[in-house]
């Protein structure tokens, strides 16, 4: 699979914020659960990355969008956000606690 070489930034921080994600707040920094990271082959031409935790998952919805004027200024909370704009799809499945990023490689 040859990935070009400009996505790598967009692959490379959509994974480290969906596992920190999973870690602090699907598993709630609890060390005795697991993320688990997988490469799913679904189409020709798309990198797929499955992220899940142990946790219970979290309704979309009600995910804050960091970029209003009443959240701009907060810390955290951008790691959805970041995933949905650099990633080319993004699934939620598992009531959350799997995120699903496709990248279009070719």
């Amino acid at each position: 699979m040859n990935v070009r070489q400009e996505l790598y930034p967009n692959i490379l921080i959509s994974l480290t914020e969906a596992v920190n994600n999973a870690i602090r707040h699907g598993n709630n920094l609890d060390e005795t659960k697991k993320v688990e990271i997988r490469l799913v082959k679904k189409q020709p031409n798309r990198l797929c990355l499955q992220v899940s935790d142990e946790g219970c998952g979290f309704n979309i919805n009600e995910v804050k969008d960091p970029t209003t004027n009443e959240n701009v200024f907060r810390i955290g909370g951008r790691g959805v956000f970041l995933i949905r704009e650099l990633a080319d799809e993004v699934h939620f499945l598992n009531n959350g606690s799997t995120v699903e990023m496709a990248f279009k490689i070719g």
